[in-house]
């Protein structure tokens, strides 16, 4: 087999500028291809952070009528000691946070707003998504105060500042009438445009109190150490609470639109470099063409003095092979070392971009992903290009005809 290789080798730089060409298109479609799908998915994590930190978490434990129904009357109880069976359950388990919400009306002394209404623990929402970062005016309030910290463009719409009260009035726990005032002492600019412009925030205890929900809970958000634990910490919560009347939902459960859009969106770049490869793939095939072409007369002398068809296709194999391996893992390591650069140093943007962004409530970045997938399926992707141009030298081998390849 050494034999083999060390002559695919030397056949493979026969013709040196060729196979440089060749290898070079390889390189270009690898590089390209891991770049488009590493702007292209860096942009959905963030995204995505975003919408779990400040939105579903990335795991739920809810009331198992909570998804049909999302109501008060589908809440559950929440303490101390479900905390720590919670927390107990898996090691990979970061934090647990303990939400209350609800849809009320928000108003001050002439006009109202719908509003989205969260009680929340301050310090465990602060280290899971570093809620406090984003206040704009004011402070958040401690969770034994009954204060509020409301989004910026909520309090613009309904011309309220810090200092001054704000009126919640809906409906609480069966049906009973909830309605309160609350100081305002922060204002924050919610990442979510939706939110900003309806959440309010209130400590725990007080919308358990405002809501007839004492010691009840919307839903548990659990945050895994890393987002590839969800799957398992999710199985691991199904076997504690199986029993229960409780169910765990991971976030493509709760958000399957933002699923099926991050799939359209990646269709774009997966498009592209399928075009990429096919064009990168003529220039491959006609290179392994007239390196199969031009040693027709060998091949046959080859073949006349006892060596088997079967090893002269292994030859060829090896000989496609080398090709594509130089090419991807040159490739995969230029590609490597841009995506690392721009990893830790985001392409920022400027001008009416960078506007309409920040106006998303996101960094005005173009961020990169570093995901190990995006970097193997290229040689993958390669590989199967190798094994479909290997198929023209190997029907040339097996129907080659001695006396007719002695005579070219």
């Amino acid at each position: 087999m050494a034999t083999y290789i060390k002559l695919a080798w030397r056949n493979v730089w026969r013709n040196r500028r060729r196979t440089l060409i060749t290898v070079s298109a390889i390189v270009f479609a690898v590089v390209a291809a891991v770049f488009m799908q590493s702007i292209n998915r860096g942009s959905h994590e963030m995204m995505l952070d975003n919408m779990l930190r400040f939105s579903t978490g990335y795991l739920q434990l809810q009331d198992y009528r909570h998804q049909d129904e999302p109501s008060l009357d589908n809440t559950f109880a929440y303490d101390r000691s479900m905390h720590q069976r919670v927390l107990e359950t898996d090691p990979r388990i970061q934090a647990v946070l303990p939400r209350l919400e609800t849809f009320m009306l928000a108003a001050n002394h002439e006009s109202t707003r719908g509003a989205v209404v969260f009680g929340i623990d301050p310090q465990k929402e602060h280290h899971f998504n570093r809620i406090k970062d984003r206040l704009v005016k004011g402070r958040f309030f401690e969770p034994e105060q009954a204060e509020a910290v409301i989004g910026g463009q909520l309090a613009r719409r309904l011309q309220l500042e810090t200092g001054d009260e704000l009126a919640l009035i809906g409906q609480g726990r069966f049906g009973m009438s909830a309605s309160g005032l609350f100081k305002i002492v922060g204002m924050i600019e919610h990442p979510l445009r939706e939110m900003n412009e309806q959440a309010v925030f209130l400590p725990l205890p007080a919308a358990q109190e405002l809501l007839s929900a004492e010691g009840l809970v919307s839903a548990l958000l659990i945050a895994p150490e890393h987002d590839r634990h969800t799957p398992a910490v999710a199985a691991a919560l199904r076997d504690r609470f199986g029993d229960h009347d409780l169910v765990v939902r991971t976030w493509p459960d709760l958000l399957p639109e933002l699923l099926e859009l991050f799939e359209f969106d990646l269709a774009g770049p997966r498009l592209l470099a399928l075009v990429l490869y096919i064009v990168i793939g003529f220039g491959f095939f006609g290179t392994v063409l007239t390196m199969t072409m031009e040693r027709l007369r060998e091949f046959g002398m080859l073949l006349s003095i006892g060596m088997r068809r079967g090893r002269l296709a292994l030859v060829a194999c090896i000989e496609t092979l080398f090709i594509g391996i130089v090419g991807v893992l040159t490739g995969l390591a230029t590609a490597w070392l841009v995506v690392y650069y721009f990893h830790r140093h985001p392409i920022e943007l400027t001008g009416d971009a960078a506007r309409a962004v920040a106006d998303m409530g996101w960094d005005p970045v173009l961020p990169m992903s570093f995901a190990a997938d995006q970097f193997y399926t290229q040689g993958i992707y390669v590989f199967v290009l190798n094994m479909l141009i290997f198929l023209f030298p190997l029907w040339k081998i097996i129907r080659l005809d001695i006396l007719e390849a002695a005579r070219k």
